[in-house]
């Protein structure tokens, strides 16, 4: 089955795709991201993703180019074309092509790119055993809020995760977790299932706001508030949530356990809970 990908109106197979060098993405990181991904054939939280796409083109300035019934459209059939059971849609929208300039220009196309791969699902031992992860200084620029497509900070962070043998990077900034290099940060703490504020240093997940909800269902106290890495480091649970990651317990942080060195209850409960919502 193929890999697929749309260039600003033209579907293709991913390997014939190709964009300009002078595009504002490859030169300057001009641009946004999104990743969404499949369950049993179905977009999941589709028009969430596309709500926030367009909140950070907006925040930089850019034009979302379409409207949500025309991404849906686009996004269904790339889906439909590469004929993958479960797959994750990349998008991409950037500035577009002009001469290299730090200002924008004046008039300017913005490229969109959507590309369809395979989902290959996180191994049921990393769930079944959890997580290690370490902890990195949060060099990142100050609109974490807006999912840009300059990464470098992230890749590298994730880098020395990999490293180490550690599954994520979880970037501390003034002695607080902000979020990990690819996914929201969760803490049980004294029986309260607590994830960082919003703000402009954390990009506030899809998964995370899912995941909130299903706590409050379940009847878990929840708090949105600041989390000191000691308190992380003392917590009785902590867990990752994501696109891809979904709900991920850690048992080991900068070496340490967590808790019993298992995955907790509450993340047990949780994973049950958001699989029966997805059917995943």
């Amino acid at each position: 089955m193929p890999n697929m990908a749309y260039i600003n109106g033209r579907f293709m197979l991913l390997s014939q795709a190709k964009v300009s060098v002078e595009d504002r993405g490859f030169q300057f990181g001009d641009g946004v991201y999104e990743l969404i991904r499949t369950y049993n054939g179905r977009l999941f939280q589709a028009e969430a993703h596309l709500e926030r796409l367009l909140r950070s083109a907006m925040a930089i300035g850019l034009d979302g180019v379409y409207s949500q019934s025309r991404w849906m459209a686009i996004l269904r059939e790339i889906y439909k074309g590469s004929g993958f059971r479960e797959a994750k849609l990349y998008i991409q929208l950037t500035r577009g092509v002009a001469p290299r300039e730090h200002a924008f220009p004046l008039k300017s196309r913005p490229t969109v790119v959507v590309t369809a791969r395979q989902l290959i699902p996180l191994p049921f031992a990393l769930r079944r055993r959890g997580a290690t992860v370490i902890t990195v200084p949060d060099i990142r620029w100050g609109r974490c809020d807006i999912k840009s497509i300059n990464l470098l900070p992230n890749i590298m962070a994730r880098q020395k995760a990999k490293v180490q043998g550690a599954y994520e990077a979880i970037f501390i900034r003034d002695g607080l977790v902000t979020e990990g290099s690819s996914s929201n940060v969760f803490a049980v703490i004294k029986g309260w299932v607590v994830t960082p504020l919003k703000g402009p240093m954390i990009l506030p997940g899809i998964t995370r706001e899912w995941v909130l909800q299903l706590a409050k269902e379940a009847g878990l106290r929840t708090a949105e508030k600041e989390i000191a890495l000691q308190k992380l480091l003392a917590a009785e649970e902590v867990f990752l949530t994501g696109t891809t990651a979904e709900v991920l317990p850690v048992v080991k942080v900068d070496g340490r356990p967590i808790g019993n060195g298992k995955p907790g209850e509450a993340t047990r409960l949780l994973y049950r809970r958001f699989q029966a919502h997805t059917g995943g």
